[in-house]
């Protein structure tokens, strides 16, 4: 019986953005406030994550042993460090999120059976590494503030009341919606990232946040006039938008997550799903600004 077993490790460490062969204004112009000299700090969270057979004893791994791994392959060597000087893998490739998961990785697997490496930079911002050379996967998480109202226009009042129950009365409600949105790209071989982080979030901001934010969605946003804004159809919609906009910044669009509130959330994921039957005409590309 196979089985998948998390360990948690934190490091706080500081970085630098910042290329030698590269001018000053370059290295401004190409990482912002990460080019600041001496550099920044983060408190890392990693999760280590390992596959196998359970052993005689009910476990993939003996957690003892894996704390000790990870302590003395990574989190030792890390804690309190600037992240440029402790490896030598920095040297050649910049210690963004990307590169430090990868690097960790190289480090651990030696030792341990692993299935993927998340890390952490802050809570609105990991990656996700699988040992897939230079591939990796970042999330960017962000929010909007959105009323809704699940109802057809199809059925009566009474029948949108027995399906969607409170949530058909008839001046909707509010959430204060989670966005979580993943892409999976190459990581370049000199700067260590996948993608423009700032591009990125400009991209998220302009197609989504902004058009979407203190509005009423049955209303303000053309195409739930005729679709039951549900978080489900909500996030097909923002996937709907965002794929070509992030794949002319070189990376593809992994994963939409939609938080509506503590209890209720969906995933789409989607790369390898088509979005056809829902495309996006022109005018609704361009952003709502008020």
């Amino acid at each position: 019986m196979k089985c998948i077993v998390n360990r948690r490790a934190k490091f706080s460490a500081s970085h630098r953005y910042w290329l030698p062969e590269l001018s000053e204004q370059e290295n401004q112009e190409r990482f912002g406030p990460n080019s600041r000299f001496p550099g920044h700090g983060h408190n890392y969270v990693l999760f280590v994550s390992l596959i196998g057979e359970l052993d005689q004893y009910g476990m993939v791994q003996n957690l003892s042993n894996v704390k000790k791994v990870i302590k003395n392959e990574v989190t030792s060597q890390l804690d309190y460090g600037y992240l440029n000087d402790i490896w030598e893998e920095f040297k050649e490739t910049l210690p963004t999120t990307e590169n430090i998961a990868r690097v960790i990785w190289q480090r651990l697997n030696p030792h341990l059976p692993l299935t993927d490496i998340l890390l952490y930079e802050h809570p609105q911002l990991w990656v996700n590494y699988q040992g897939k050379d230079m591939e990796a996967t970042l999330t960017i998480q962000t929010h909007f503030s959105a009323a809704h109202r699940l109802a057809s226009n199809q059925l009566s009042y009474e029948e949108n009341l027995e399906i969607y129950g409170k949530c058909a009365r008839p001046n909707g409600h509010g959430h204060n919606y989670h966005l979580e949105v993943s892409v999976t790209g190459q990581m370049d071989a000199r700067t260590g990232m996948i993608v423009d982080l700032g591009a990125l979030q400009n991209v998220i901001d302009e197609y989504v946040v902004e058009p979407f934010d203190h509005t009423f969605l049955n209303k303000d946003i053309a195409h739930f006039a005729d679709t039951v804004p549900t978080a489900e159809n909500i996030a097909f919609y923002i996937a709907t938008l965002l794929k070509e906009p992030v794949s002319k910044l070189g990376v593809e669009l992994e994963k939409i997550k939609l938080i509506e509130s503590p209890n209720n959330s969906c995933e789409i994921f989607c790369r390898n799903q088509s979005f056809d039957g829902m495309k996006v005409e022109e005018s609704e590309k361009v952003p709502a600004l008020a």
